[in-house]
């Protein structure tokens, strides 16, 4: 039935906010408390069967709860009513070009970056911001001091050894030196003319380097394998600051929290030793200079292979003859279009399996995993081409195509990371997690590679709608082997898990949704940012719009929003009008607040004392979130009828009484009887008619 199925899948997510490390270290901090309304919910009828658990007194005020929605930015010329960018939307733009040498010997990698920047706002720009996220492992870095790890170990960070600017355009001048100022993981250049609106662009040279962090890194770093080092190598060059219409450059610290990052164009060029393989976003754009003959053909064979190819292999490791030469470096030179980032792996330990991957419209792409022999295990890295080729081909399917030549999966110290085209596993991942940690960083792809939401502000907008996408991939992937049947064991405590969401509800110390991601506290980030938001996505799907209206809608904020930054605001308003419902009601009571939910039979009588007549049932809703919720009425004679309250029954009452048409004595009145609903009391959910002695 549809409505087990629903409880099955919001099964998943309870796993998932448990499963997923994508890294993120917060500082605790006040959270905002929530807020109810006051009216009192009406009192109990004398019943004809057993009554219900006694409610608590007060909670729901319809006023409140249905008041008019005034959401945090407001709707102009750059952001429409209906959630779309406005007519004179714009966003800056910056296209790399990226020569990098690792040096393994000294853990170093130099690099010289040429950042063409594009300022296609409405105001002339007297400075730019530079990200140099390296620095976060200094020993003054805030973030130490915002996470408590000031005995963790340091670096020098980022190194700049020099910047220098060139303007272009007509009567463009000399590359002059540029006048910087380094302020923890940032760096402004301050320009000695300012930089014009609508299309101004100059060139950026930045020249740098830093000492590789080890396994301790997070997002970057580098541990030993049998066969050699393993590099995991992400925030890895100077990249630019997003400057937009929400509040002109943004410039927040990395404290640990993720990206927001500008879109353009990437060439870029690593220099490793020659018995090095490198995995990275994007297309690598020299593969007769890297590879053996040998290995082309075999990467040609994966192209257009269902099953998996294997470019290079146990065996093969540490042979000469599996490299094109055998000394010195190569460089490896890759290509990525409209991407806010790149990556990159290294190794001398790496196998490496292949597979084409089916998109619309008659596309394809490669499915790619790198991963030292310690990984090749049963129920392990040799099965992660099939679940990228599947998450991959189930995403584009239900949601927007893949926009990318490759997906990668390295595994590695970083135990589950996503960048674009390219995901960062733990080497130790097998079975039912490394499923769900290459399903659910590929799905990074959609939120925020391509909807490029701030992480920094808002995580729940991509790890949450990542996490809700991974829900129907779980349900789909091989006939259910990784369904959420077999995931319940990770699940915290006992019973379904629309109830399990209850305890970070009713915590008065949880934050809401609309917290600045830094702010959350590590305890409540997976709960929070991944499992109610994800939830809430389940519960606008399955339970509010329906999937008809829910995915024409969530599709349409996709394609509206790729390569773009939305806000919470514009989410909010794409859903309402695409999906065909003023929400205002569900993004205060789920986004805003941690609002409970509380619905109580409050009594069944038959009318006129004759079950004949039909049966009024009373329903109370007690608490400041309404749903809309199946009531479920079972008959003396074995049969059952199910009705759907609207949340609008809600509107102007604390109370509804229904009058059902019936002939049979009612012998047991449900709310909710799949819990689908996160009712925070259900020792009140249900009415049972005395039964005669």
């Amino acid at each position: 039935m549809a409505s087990k199925r629903v409880s099955a899948l919001i099964g998943i997510l309870v796993a998932t906010a448990l499963m997923l490390t994508d890294g993120s270290a917060r500082p605790a901090a006040a959270a905002e408390s929530a807020a109810a309304g006051s009216a009192a919910a009406d009192s109990a009828a004398p019943s004809a069967g057993e009554p219900a658990a006694a409610a608590p007194s007060g909670g729901y005020d319809p006023q409140v709860t249905f008041a008019p929605l005034t959401l945090p930015d407001p709707v102009n010329a750059y952001r429409a009513g209906n959630g779309t960018p406005g007519p004179d939307y714009w966003q800056n733009r910056a296209d790399y070009v990226i020569h990098a040498s690792l040096d393994p010997d000294h853990q170093l990698l130099s690099g010289s970056e040429v950042i063409t920047y594009t300022n296609n706002s409405p105001q002339a720009l007297d400075c730019l911001w530079v990200r140099l996220e390296q620095n976060t492992y200094r020993a003054d870095a805030r973030a130490r001091y915002a996470h408590g790890r000031l005995q963790g170990p340091t670096s020098e960070g980022d190194v700049i050894e020099s910047v220098t600017i060139q303007r272009q355009g007509r009567g463009a001048s000399a590359e002059m030196p540029a006048d910087t100022l380094v302020s923890d993981t940032r760096m402004q250049i301050r320009l000695a003319q300012p930089l014009a609106a609508h299309g101004g662009r100059l060139a950026i040279r930045i020249r740098y380097h830093y000492t590789i962090p080890g396994p301790w890194g997070g997002r970057t770093g580098h541990m030993p394998s049998r066969n050699g080092e393993i590099y995991d190598m992400a925030q890895w060059y100077p990249r630019m600051a997003v400057y937009d219409d929400l509040r002109g450059w943004d410039t927040l610290p990395y404290l640990g929290t993720e990206f927001y990052l500008e879109y353009g164009d990437f060439d870029y060029f690593v220099t490793v030793p020659w018995d090095m393989l490198v995995a990275g976003s994007g297309e690598l754009q020299n593969p007769q200079t890297v590879l053996t003959a040998l290995e082309l053909r075999r990467l040609q064979q994966a192209r257009t292979s269902e099953h998996t190819v294997t470019i290079r292999a146990a065996d093969e490791i540490g042979d000469p003859a599996s490299r094109p030469v055998q000394h010195g470096t190569l460089t490896w030179h890759f290509h990525m279009n409209q991407t806010r980032d790149v990556s990159f792996a290294a190794s001398r330990a790496f196998i490496w399996d292949a597979g084409r991957i089916d998109l619309p419209q008659g596309r394809s792409a490669l499915a790619m995993a790198f991963y030292p022999v310690e990984s090749a295990v049963p129920q392990g890295w040799a099965r992660t081409v099939e679940y990228l080729k599947d998450a991959v081909q189930n995403f584009s399917r239900r949601w927007a195509p893949y926009p990318y030549p490759n997906a990668v999966a390295v595994a590695g110290s970083v135990g589950g990371m996503e960048y674009p085209g390219i995901v960062f596993d733990s080497y130790k991942d097998s079975g039912v997690t490394l499923f769900w940690l290459t399903a659910h960083e590929i799905g990074h792809t959609w939120f925020p590679m391509m909807v490029g939401s701030d992480e920094r502000r808002d995580e729940w907008m991509d790890e949450g709608f990542n996490s809700f996408i991974d829900v129907y991939e779980s349900q789909d992937f091989n006939h259910g082997e990784f369904a959420p049947k077999h995931d319940q064991e990770f699940a915290p405590g006992n019973g379904p898990p629309a109830d399990q969401i209850v305890a970070l509800l009713e915590d008065p110390h949880a934050p809401v949704m609309l917290t600045r991601a830094d702010q959350v506290p590590f305890k409540y980030g997976h709960p929070l940012d991944y499992f109610k938001a994800a939830l809430g996505l389940v519960l606008l799907r399955e339970q509010i719009l329906g999937p008809q209206r829910f995915d024409w809608a969530f599709r349409k904020y996709i394609r509206d929003w790729s390569y773009r930054h939305p806000t919470p605001s514009d989410f909010f308003r794409a859903m309402d009008s695409a999906g065909g419902e003023d929400l205002s009601w569900f993004w205060r009571g789920w986004y805003m607040h941690n609002w409970t939910l509380d619905l109580a039979v409050r009594d069944v009588q038959p009318v006129d004392g004759d079950w004949r007549h039909g049966a009024l049932i009373t329903i109370a809703n007690l608490d400041p979130l309404v749903l809309p919720a199946i009531v479920q009425v079972d008959f003396a004679d074995g049969t059952h009828e199910r009705l759907r309250l609207p949340a609008e029954t809600w509107i102007q009452q604390t109370s509804v009484q229904l009058q059902l048409p019936t002939t049979q004595a009612v012998s047991a009145v449900t709310i909710d009887p799949d819990h689908v609903l996160p009712d925070r009391d259900r020792s009140n959910n249900v009415w049972r008619a005395v039964q005669p002695r």
